[in-house]
């Protein structure tokens, strides 16, 4: 397991949270969110950059995923 990035927002109006990436990620990659309270895998169905549909976050990305649970700010994103 590896660290990817770390969740800077949440919008829990449309499950969304917004990761800041320090390393590569991918549609398809399977991430692990780790917090204080927060703890759950998940596919990454599909990543959003600057409002456009992306296939892959790159090192610096601040991106959006959809999450099947809620995370925090500061939750731990990693690449399984």
């Amino acid at each position: 397991m590896k660290e990817i990035g770390d969740v800077t927002n949440y919008f829990a109006n449309i499950g969304v949270a917004a990761i800041m990436l320090t390393q590569k990620l991918k549609v398809g990659d399977k991430i692990k969110i780790e917090g204080a309270t927060t703890d759950f895998e998940q596919e990454v169905d599909s990543m959003e950059y600057e409002r456009e549909q992306i296939e892959e976050g790159n090192k610096g990305q601040e991106i959006a995923i959809k999450t099947k649970k809620r995370v925090r700010e500061g939750d731990k994103v990693y690449l399984l």
